[in-house]
């Protein structure tokens, strides 16, 4: 535990003469001031916690943590658990959706294999770090130990690390596990402390039954377990899943180097919400990159006060929200830089009054 503090103590908050001489430049750039909106504060945001107005987006990431659940045991999911090992070999053969729009936006995507219940062979764009080979039916008894969980926020934070000592400059977060929208329930259900029929959605495609079915499972979960929410690693330990817990760290790692990370949905907006509990000046150093349409996901977001980039009814996961975001950043970064400005184009500016 001391070396998650020693982490999460490195983390300041960003510093203000950067975003300020931000804002001078974009105000100096050849439109009206605030004209293209949230695209303006996207920039501004961007170089701030790059620590340099000059930055630009340079390498860019998304990482898919795959891991099982032991909670598929309870009928949660309308898709088995071999799904999850399957959907890996399609991420890496490059047939997933997430691989497709990484190619599109120019992100590398790599999966890491934190706990997914198979054994995979090495091969390129898949990180082998196996926490466990899933968690445990947390309706049953906690989802995994609390040396389990913590394992699983370093593991992430050592991805990050990793990838910052190679120059990488934006990271996204994906995943992938059959039954991760319901650990995802469970974490909001407590972090929230709002009733899990509020919270459950429909996920893999569950149909009415199965909704209820879910609810009840979350229910009896934190009867059984006792999660405390001033406790954000014992409720990831309890209720949550590795994956979450790798998102989490990753989060974690990226705010200590200094690099902006693109929540994607509702399960890795669960990983941000362990996080930023554990730290609050994350919040930060991320991008929410849409509003999936998975029910939990807009309390998410106004439990952390964030509005996301994107609305497209979307609520696959994968990181496919994340890739599109980071579209969106590095144009609103070169829009930044590669406008000209007043003087530089002739322009006169706006008549002072």
């Amino acid at each position: 535990m001391k070396e998650l503090r020693d982490v999460l103590d490195g983390i300041k908050p960003l510093e203000q003469n950067v975003l300020d001489e931000a804002k001078r430049k974009i105000d100096n750039l050849t439109k009206p001031p605030g004209s293209l909106g949230r695209l303006e504060e996207i920039a501004r945001r961007y170089v701030g916690i790059r620590g340099s107005v000059t930055a630009t987006v340079g390498k860019k990431c998304i990482f898919v943590f795959a891991a099982d659940h032991g909670v598929t045991e309870e009928g949660v999911s309308a898709y088995p658990r071999s799904v999850t090992p399957q959907m890996v070999y399609n991420m890496l053969n490059g047939g997933a959706a997430v691989s497709v729009l990484s190619r599109h936006v120019g992100s590398e995507c790599v999966v890491v294999d934190i706990g997914v219940d198979h054994d995979f062979e090495p091969a390129k764009g898949l990180i082998i770090d196996k926490v466990a080979r899933g968690t445990r039916n947390f309706a049953a008894g906690p989802a995994m130990s609390r040396e389990e969980a913590l394992q699983a926020v370093k593991t992430g934070i050592d991805v990050a690390m990793g990838y910052a000592r190679r120059g990488f400059t934006l990271f996204g977060t994906g995943e992938m596990g059959i039954g991760n929208t319901t650990a995802s329930s469970a974490i909001l259900s407590v972090m929230g402390n709002l009733p899990p029929e509020k919270v459950v959605g429909r996920g893999t495609g569950v149909d009415d039954a199965g909704l209820l079915r879910k609810a009840e499972v979350i229910d009896r979960a934190i009867v059984r377990n006792g999660p405390d929410i001033r406790d954000p690693i014992g409720v990831l330990a309890t209720v949550g899943g590795l994956e979450i817990g790798g998102i989490a760290g990753l989060v974690i790692g990226g705010a200590a180097r200094r690099i902006p990370v693109v929540v994607d949905g509702f399960i890795s907006t669960a990983g941000a919400l362990i996080a930023t509990a554990l730290k609050p000046a994350i919040s930060d150093y991320l991008f929410y990159s849409h509003l999936s349409a998975e029910t939990g996901h807009a309390a998410m977001l106004d439990m952390l006060g964030q509005t996301p980039l994107l609305a497209l009814g979307m609520r696959l996961g994968e990181g496919t929200g994340a890739a599109l975001a980071m579209s969106l950043i590095e144009g609103a970064v070169k829009t930044m830089h590669g406008m000209a400005t007043f003087e530089a184009a002739a322009v006169d500016k706006a008549i002072e009054e």
